[in-house]
């Protein structure tokens, strides 16, 4: 058979001994295969295979990747011929122990647990005869590859925190996230057999030169290491991908909101949570449509009060960390606010988060913020070198700002992380010093509480890295009407002392900036009299009155992810 650039000579072929479908290795050294029509789990043992196991099926994430599409990687050709996808718990962690027989497992998760995301390791066949791992994770890439030994003296991976600096292979590098992840299903041609059942930790480690390294056990009784660097599909010039994004396959599988009955329309194959379009409830989907779906309603906005001002489902053509502008769109919306420590005098602040998605660019934030203006950042995968209050990142200085805890208190739309009530963040904001001023830089740290006796909590760190943006350059993205644009400007000192008077559009923003903010004090403010208040301001019948009311007698809802930046949201995940 001929052979062309990226697509190496098939080495070795043999009947599926289940089916007797034919199973082809691209690579003479490659130890196991999954076949793709009865999807058994097969070693090779000399000339024979083996069958170890059934992989389960994938879950459709509707990548662009598929197994056969080509690249280019420092010059070498390479192919994809397999793939592994793992999903991961944002809980408590705890060592690595057997799972239950497939059949006894729940719905797609971690022991039946709810799935924190999924990520997928794409097994890369370079011409030279080299494997490597193009892993994918919400729309971002890194090309990695195994190390041939364990790393020597490394702490046990249950030790390890998000947040901490440790020495692999006498080098220095940041813990960037710890989390509970098993095997989903395998896929094609793999160098080594994969495991099919049982739990492992992983640890993602980052450098502040980009580069990424991975410790997990996976292997029970060896702890692997790979390090790699993030890559653009672009960039490897990759052939022979999926042509565009399949039909959503849940939304066929009639999801409905388990409050009020709506069907849910989800449109992203990440989505973690979605709210609902009728009652506004914010539903989980991380484990799955099987069974009862576990929900929350939210009650700091009354039906028909503010919302975005972008609508969800609007895209518009922005540089964000590009030389050119590229397609966004808006999937979804929350509403934020800082959390004063107890009894500091602190004004509270509130900003908008609007999360964009791109197809070959995964996710950013396009951030509203009534102090700061307009801005957008998007997840980084290096560690930016901090000391003091100064931080180093990819040739810039910036200098801290602002370190306090945020909570989201109002969800619209869909999200790659599981939102979950009450869950809080450890934000600090770092504004570019120099000729970098306009550069913005976010870390963010959030930490699951421990479960069972003996468990601890999981914690994750992420870094975002974005700039300021000017509102009219928003406006004209999204085709923002002309009427509209004056409540977007946040370059405005709408309750200055001077004394002038105010023409009608600083009104309108004076409006909407306090509509904002009463909007969101019922989750983010405290003490018993603002119900009071609301009543004496807008009278007992008011939707703000009954609003306060109804939130007092039910608490506060939110999820942690970012800062008056924005950071890039939660859930980050794995590389």
């Amino acid at each position: 058979m001929a052979t062309t650039a990226g697509s190496p000579q098939r080495a070795y072929r043999a009947a599926c001994p289940n089916c007797g479908a034919p199973v082809e290795f691209a690579s003479a050294a490659s130890a196991s295969a999954v076949c793709s029509f009865c999807r058994s789990t097969l070693v090779r043992d000399g000339e024979a295979l083996l069958r170890i196991g059934t992989s389960a099926e994938l879950f459709d994430d509707h990548s662009p990747l598929q197994l056969g599409a080509g690249g280019s990687f420092q010059g070498s050709a390479f192919t994809l011929v397999g793939r592994l996808q793992y999903g991961y718990s944002w809980g408590p962690l705890a060592p690595a122990s057997p799972s239950p027989p497939p059949a006894e497992q729940g719905p797609p998760g971690i022991g039946g647990s709810a799935l924190g995301g999924t990520w997928n390791e794409w097994h890369a066949l370079f011409d030279t005869g080299k494997s490597g791992w193009l892993s994918e994770d919400n729309g971002a890439y890194v090309m990695a590859f195994d190390a041939p030994e364990p790393p020597a003296g490394v702490p046990a991976l249950e030790t390890l925190t998000a947040g901490q600096r440790i020495a692999v292979e006498g080098r220095a590098w940041d813990v960037a996230s710890v989390v509970k992840a098993h095997l989903i299903a395998a896929q094609g041609e793999l160098p080594r057999p994969p495991q099919l059942h049982g739990d492992f930790l992983v640890a993602d480690l980052r450098r502040g030169d980009d580069e990424v390294g991975t410790l997990d056990a996976s292997d029970p009784g060896r702890i692997g290491w790979s390090t790699g660097r993030p890559v653009l599909l672009s960039a490897l010039a990759m052939s022979g991908l999926a042509s565009e994004p399949k039909e959503k396959t849940l939304g066929a599988r009639g999801v409905q909101c388990p409050n009020c009955g709506t069907p849910l329309e989800v449109k992203l194959a990440s989505t973690r949570s979605i709210t609902c379009g009728q009652c506004n409830a914010v539903v989980d989907l991380s484990a799955g449509v099987g069974g009862e779906l576990a929900h929350y309603t939210q009650s700091n906005t009354p039906a028909g009060g503010l919302g975005p001002q972008i609508a969800l489902g609007k895209t518009g053509s922005l540089a964000l960390g590009t030389s050119e502008a590229k397609p966004w769109q808006v999937v979804g919306y929350q509403e934020r606010c800082d959390v004063p420590e107890p009894g500091s005098d602190d004004e509270q602040t509130f900003w908008r988060e609007y999360l964009l998605y791109n197809r070959e660019l995964g996710f950013a934030f396009l951030v509203d913020s009534e102090e700061d203006g307009w801005s957008w950042v998007r997840p980084v995968t290096g560690a930016p070198q901090v000391k003091g209050d100064r931080a180093q990142f990819q040739g810039a200085g910036y200098q801290k700002k602002y370190t306090y805890d945020a909570k989201v208190t109002w969800v619209q739309g869909e999200f790659y992380w599981r939102v979950l009530r009450g869950e809080r963040a450890r934000v600090t904001d770092y504004t570019g010093t120099g000729g970098d001023s306009r550069k913005r830089l976010s870390r963010e740290e959030t930490r699951s509480e421990a479960g069972r006796p003996g468990e601890r909590g999981g914690s994750e760190v992420v870094w975002s890295a974005g700039a300021v943006i000017e509102a009219a350059k928003v406006a004209d993205a999204f085709g923002i009407a002309a009427g509209e644009r004056a409540a977007m400007q946040r370059d405005v000192a709408p309750l200055s002392g001077s004394g002038k008077r105010m023409g009608l559009g600083k009104v309108i923003i004076v409006v909407v900036l306090l509509l904002i903010v009463l909007s969101v004090l019922s989750e983010c403010g405290s003490g018993g009299d603002r119900c009071d208040d609301l009543k004496l301001s807008y009278g007992p019948n008011s939707n703000e009155y009954r609003q306060c009311l109804a939130q007092r007698s039910s608490g506060s809802s939110g999820r942690t992810g970012g800062g008056s930046w924005g950071s890039g949201g939660g859930g980050g995940g794995h590389k």
